[in-house]
C-alpha cells in the first residue's frame, strides 16, 4: 500500500465516524510563545483543551507536520543512527473536545488497525497506565477492561508515569494514555524472544505506532492534578512508522515515504544506501557502508524539515528558530562532506523530489518549490566555505601547536604538549562559533596525529547551555480565575479607551524580566502581538491606583497584559487606555506594510511574496521573495507608488468575520505559514486587499509620508525593505537637515556645498599621493641605512627594526629589503598614530626548507603588543593595542632562527 493510500485511509476512516477533516497547521509556530515549532498534533489545539476557544467539531482528524529538534522534545542526535527516529515527520490523529472518551478511541484505533489496514493481532501489544499512588492517580482499570474485550490479556502491558502518562508541559492538562506496539521482527525472531519483552526498551523492530492519550486532569504550578471540567481524546499515530508496518519494512527509510529521496541521493552522490533487510557482517567494507547509511538517512530525513519549515515562512538565521534550522540543515551538509564526498551544493537536487512526492496533499511545498530550493543552495554553498576556513583554522592550529612546542622555552608562553591534544575549549569554539562539528573535528584531528581533550569540549558545552537555561529559566503560576467561563473579547478595533474587568490573572518569574504578571480582561482594547505587529502598551486606571501595561501578548487564544504589579484590588472595576500615539505609529507603518506589497508585486512582478514583517511604532520592516537586487530606479519607483496612494487619501474598507473562501475569492491575498479560520478579518486600501488583524489607519493620508531607508538580501531569494512613515519621516528629513548645517558649518558655509565636498576630497586625494611618494622616498633612503645593520645568523640575513614609517611604507621597505639576497628574515615594526603594528617578510627558499612562517611568527609576537594578525607564509603583518611592546617583540624575532 503506498504512502498516499495510508494516509487517506486514516483521514477517510475518521470522516466515517463523523470527524471534520483539518489541514495541518505550519510546522513554524507563529502565535504560541511557549513552542518554538509545531512539536505534536495537539499543538494547534492547545486553546481547545485549555477551556479558551470552540472548536470548529467536538470530533477532528488530520495529519500534522511535526518538528521535534529543540527542549524537551529533541530527537535530533538520534536521527540517522537508528531507522525510526525523524526531526520531522507527519502525527496522524484524531481528537475528540468533550465528546467520546476511551471506549469509541480504543475500538477505532483497533478497528482500523485490524481490520482496515489488516495488521494481523498477533503482532500487537498494547500498554495501559499501571497508577502513580504519590500523585493519588490510579490504575486505568477502564482502559485495562475495554482493551480486554479485544486482545489477549498478556499482550497488555502496564506502563508507568513515564511512558504511559502524558504532559502538554510543566503545567497544564494531562492524563494517561494508552499506547499501541507492533512487531515486525521475524517469525524466527519471534520464536526465541517474545516481544512483549521488548517494548519501549528501543527494539527497532518493536516500535510504538499509535498513543491515545486521556486528557483528565489539569496539572498545577504545585505538581497537584485537578480534574478537567470536561474529559477530551488527544491521539496521534507516526505516520512513518505505520507505513513501515504496511509495507512490510523493517526500517522508515526503506518505506516509499524516503526511497524517491534516496534514489536521488545515490544518483547525485555515486553512493548506493543498503536497505534494512541486507545484513552486514562486521568487515571494514561494512563499517563503511554503515557510515554510508547514516550519512544518507540523516540528508533525506533533515531536508524535509528544512524545506517545510522554508516553506512555512521560516528561513535559516543565526537565533532562535531560524538557528536550529540552519543547524539540521549544516548537519546534513556535513555528513555528506564527511562521508559521500560531497564538496559542492546538493541537498537542493532533492527538492523537487520532495515536492512531488508530497506536494498533493502539502500544496505549499509545491508552490515554494524555487524559494526552498534557492535557499537550501545558497545554505549549502556558505556553509561549505565554513568547513574549509574550519579545516584551515584547525590546520593552521595544529601548526601554531607544533610552533609552541619548537619555542615554548624561549617565549615562555605555555607548556609543550608532548601528548599532541588539542585543547576542547578550541574545539568546542569551532563549533559555537563557527557551526564546526566536532565528530568532523576529531576525524581531521586524527589524519593529523592529534586528539582533543573530550572533557574540555563537554564542559563549555555544558556551561553555554548552563548560562543560556539561567537566562531563559522561567516559573509560572497558576492562574487565578475571577470569572468562570470565556467572557474576554477584543474591542480595539473600535475602542481605545475601555472600562474592563479582570477575569484572571497569574505571576510569572523569568531571569530576564523578573517578576511579572500577566493580566486578562475581559473586554479589551489592547491589541496582542501578532502579524507582525507589536503588542499595544497603556494603563489601567482606577478610582485609587495607574497600572502600567507593558506589553501585550496571545497565548493560546488568551490576551496577556504584562504589568509590574498587581492591582490592589483585582476585583475593582478599570478604565483600560491604549497609548494612542503608539498605536497611531503601529497602524501607519502597518497601513503602509499593505501598500508596500502591493507596489512590489506591481513593479517587480506577482512573483514577489511576503515572508515576514514586523511592524512597530518607529519602523517597519518587509521580508519578501525576489531573486535580484532592488535597482535604485525600481526603490524609487516604490516609494512613488506608496506615496501616491497616501495622497489619494484612500479610505479603509475593512470586512470583519467574512468567511475564508469568500475573502480570497475576491481577491484577498492570504499569506504562506499563517493559520487562518473559517472566518477572516479583509482590510482593503484602493487595491490593496490583504487578510489581516493587525491595526491600521482610517484614511492613507493618515500615513502621511512613507520613506524606503534601507534594502538588501536576508538569504537566497528574499530581500529586506526597512522604510518609515509619518512621525518616523519627519524625525528623518529633521535629522537631514542638522547633518547639512553642520557640514555646511564645518565647510565654513560654502554658497555651493557638493561643490565644496568634491574640491575637499581632489585636494585630499593629491596630499595623499604627495605622502605616499614622500613614504616611499623615506623608505628607499632607510633601505642603505638599514642594509647595514642585517645581521647573518645560522646562514640567515636577520634584521629586526622599528621604523618611522606609515605601516603601507614598512610594506614597501620590507620588499625592498628583500632584493638584497636569499634567506632574508625581516621584523620591522612602525607606531603611526600611537598603533603598534609588526610587518615580516621571510624568503620562500626558507619558507620550503626550514619550515618558516611569516603567519605563525606575527602571531606569536603579535601577543607581545596585545594583538594578532596572521598573511602569507612568506609575508604577514599583525595590528596591536600595546606600543611599549614592541620592544620585547623585536628582541624575542632572532629565536625564530636561532
Amino acid at each position: 500500500m503506498k504512502s498516499q493510500d495510508i494516509r487517506k485511509q486514516f483521514l477517510d476512516f475518521f470522516q466515517s465516524k463523523g470527524h471534520l477533516i483539518v489541514p495541518s497547521a505550519p510546522i513554524v509556530l507563529k502565535d504560541d510563545p511557549t513552542l518554538m515549532f509545531n512539536n505534536s498534533g495537539m499543538a494547534q489545539f492547545k486553546e481547545y483543551f485549555l477551556g479558551n476557544g470552540t472548536p470548529k467539531s467536538p470530533r477532528i482528524a488530520d495529519t500534522q507536520k511535526c518538528l521535534r529538534v529543540s527542549g524537551k522534545h529533541n530527537d535530533l542526535e538520534d536521527v540517522g543512527f537508528d531507522t525510526y527516529h525523524h526531526t520531522m515527520f507527519e502525527m496522524l490523529g484524531n481528537w475528540s473536545f468533550g465528546d467520546y472518551f476511551k471506549k469509541e478511541a480504543i475500538n477505532w484505533a483497533w478497528q482500523l488497525l485490524t481490520e482496515v489496514y489488516k495488521i494481523p493481532k498477533e503482532n500487537l501489544y498494547v500498554s495501559v497506565f499501571e497508577g502513580n499512588p504519590a500523585e493519588n492517580v490510579p490504575f486505568d482499570q477502564e482502559a485495562w477492561d475495554i482493551w480486554k474485550e479485544l486482545i489477549d490479556e498478556d499482550r497488555i502491558i502496564l506502563g508507568n508515569k513515564k511512558d504511559n502518562f502524558w504532559e502538554m508541559g510543566d503545567q497544564g492538562p494531562c492524563g494517561p494514555c494508552s499506547e499501541i506496539h507492533v512487531d515486525l521482527r521475524p517469525e524466527a525472531e519471534k520464536a526465541l524472544v517474545s516481544g512483549k519483552s521488548l517494548v519501549n526498551n528501543d527494539h527497532p523492530q518493536v516500535v510504538e505506532i499509535w498513543n491515545n492519550v486521556f486528557m483528565e486532569f489539569n496539572r498545577k504550578a504545585d505538581g497537584s492534578l485537578e480534574k478537567l471540567p470536561a474529559q477530551h481524546v488527544d491521539t496521534g499515530m507516526g505516520f512513518e512508522r505505520l507505513c513501515m508496518a504496511l509495507q512490510g519494512k523493517t526500517s522508515n527509510y526503506d518505506t516509499d515515504v524516503f526511497t524517491p529521496l534516496i534514489e536521488k541521493l545515490e544518483e547525485i552522490t555515486g553512493f548506493k544506501y543498503t536497505t534494512n533487510d541486507v545484513i552486514l557482517n562486521d568487515s571494514e567494507e561494512s563499517e563503511e557502508q554503515n557510515k554510508t547509511n547514516i550519512a544518507i538517512r540523516v540528508i533525506v530525513d533533515h531536508v524535509r524539515a528544512v524545506a517545510f519549515a522554508i516553506a512555512d515562512g521560516q528561513l535559516p538565521s543565526n537565533t532562535g528558530a531560524g538557528y536550529v534550522i540552519r543547524r539540521i540543515l549544516r548537519r546534513a551538509i556535513r555528513y555528506g562532506f564527511t562521508f559521500l564526498d560531497t564538496k559542492e551544493p546538493f541537498i537542493n537536487k532533492l527538492v523537487e523530489v520532495l515536492a512531488n512526492q508530497m506536494g498533493e496533499f502539502f500544496p505549499e511545498i509545491k508552490s515554494q518549490q524555487q524559494l526552498v530550493t534557492n535557499v537550501i543552495r545558497e545554505e549549502e554553498a556558505s556553509f561549505l566555505r565554513t568547513l574549509e576556513q574550519g579545516i584551515f583554522r584547525i590546520e593552521g592550529y595544529i601548526k601554531s601547536l607544533e610552533l609552541d612546542n619548537k619555542l615554548e622555552s624561549v617565549l615562555e608562553i605555555k607548556e609543550i604538549n608532548t601528548d599532541k591534544v588539542v585543547s576542547g575549549e578550541v574545539v568546542f569554539e569551532l563549533y559555537d562559533t563557527f557551526g564546526f562539528p566536532k565528530d568532523l573535528t576529531a576525524l581531521i584531528l586524527k589524519e593529523k596525529g592529534y586528539t582533543f581533550d573530550e572533557e574540555g569540549f563537554e564542559k563549555a558545552m555544558f556551561e553555554q547551555k548552563t548560562r543560556s537555561r539561567a537566562a531563559s529559566e522561567t516559573s509560572t503560576d497558576d492562574w487565578t480565575i475571577l470569572v468562570e467561563g470565556n467572557t474576554e473579547t477584543f474591542v480595539g478595533y473600535d475602542l481605545l479607551v475601555n472600562e474592563v474587568k479582570i477575569t484572571r490573572y497569574r505571576k510569572i518569574d523569568s531571569k530576564k524580566d523578573g517578576k511579572l504578571y500577566q493580566i486578562v480582561l475581559d473586554h479589551t482594547p489592547f491589541y496582542p502581538e501578532g502579524g507582525g505587529q507589536v503588542g499595544d502598551k497603556g494603563i489601567l486606571t482606577s478610582a485609587n491606583e495607574t497600572i502600567e501595561i507593558l506589553d501585550t501578548k496571545k497565548e493560546n487564544n488568551l490576551i496577556l497584559h504584562f504589568t509590574k504589579n498587581l492591582p490592589e484590588n483585582v476585583n475593582a472595576t478599570f478604565i483600560a487606555q491604549v497609548d494612542k500615539n503608539l498605536r497611531s505609529d503601529s497602524a501607519s507603518n502597518h497601513s503602509a506594510t499593505h501598500l508596500l506589497h502591493q507596489a512590489l508585486r506591481t513593479i517587480l512582478g506577482t512573483h514577489v511574496e511576503q515572508k515576514g514583517s514586523l511592524v512597530s511604532p518607529n519602523y517597519l520592516r518587509f521580508d519578501f521573495s525576489h531573486f535580484a537586487k532592488v535597482t535604485e530606479q525600481e526603490l524609487h519607483q516604490v516609494e512613488m507608488f506608496v506615496n501616491e496612494r497616501i495622497q489619494d487619501q484612500l479610505p479603509l474598507i475593512e470586512r470583519r468575520d467574512i468567511p475564508f473562501t469568500q475573502a480570497v475569492e475576491e481577491g484577498a491575498m492570504a499569506l504562506f505559514g499563517e493559520k487562518y479560520g473559517d472566518s477572516v478579518r479583509a482590510i482593503k486600501f484602493g487595491e490593496s486587499m490583504e487578510l489581516c488583524g493587525g491595526i491600521h489607519v482610517k484614511n492613507t493620508a493618515d500615513i502621511w509620508q512613507f520613506k524606503i531607508v534601507s534594502e538588501g538580501a536576508v538569504a537566497a531569494g528574499i530581500r529586506r525593505i526597512e522604510a518609515i512613515t509619518n512621525k518616523g519621516v519627519k524625525e528623518f528629513y529633521t535629522s537631514q537637515e542638522e547633518t547639512l548645517k553642520e557640514i555646511k558649518e564645518a565647510l565654513k558655509n560654502p554658497q555651493d556645498s557638493v561643490k565644496a565636498v568634491f574640491s575637499l576630497q581632489e585636494e585630499n586625494a593629491k596630499l595623499k599621493k604627495q605622502l605616499e611618494v614622500l613614504q616611499k622616498e623615506k623608505a628607499k633612503n632607510l633601505k642603505g641605512d638599514l642594509a647595514k645593520e642585517i645581521q647573518e645568523i645560522n646562514g640567515v640575513k636577520f634584521l629586526a627594526k622599528q621604523v618611522d614609517l606609515s605601516a603601507e611604507g614598512a610594506k614597501d621597505l620590507a620588499y625592498d629589503l628583500a632584493t638584497l639576497g636569499n634567506n632574508v628574515f625581516l621584523v620591522l615594526a612602525t607606531a603611526e598614530e600611537n598603533k603598534p603594528m609588526l610587518t615580516c617578510y621571510i624568503s620562500k627558499e626558507l619558507v620550503a626548507e626550514k619550515g618558516l612562517n611569516a603567519g605563525q611568527v606575527v602571531r606569536e609576537l603579535g601577543k607581545f603588543i596585545q594583538g594578532g594578525g596572521g598573511g602569507q607564509p612568506f609575508f604577514a603583518t599583525a595590528g596591536g593595542k600595546d606600543v611599549s611592546g614592541i620592544e620585547k617583540a623585536l628582541e624575542k624575532a632572532v629565536d625564530f632562527i636561532k
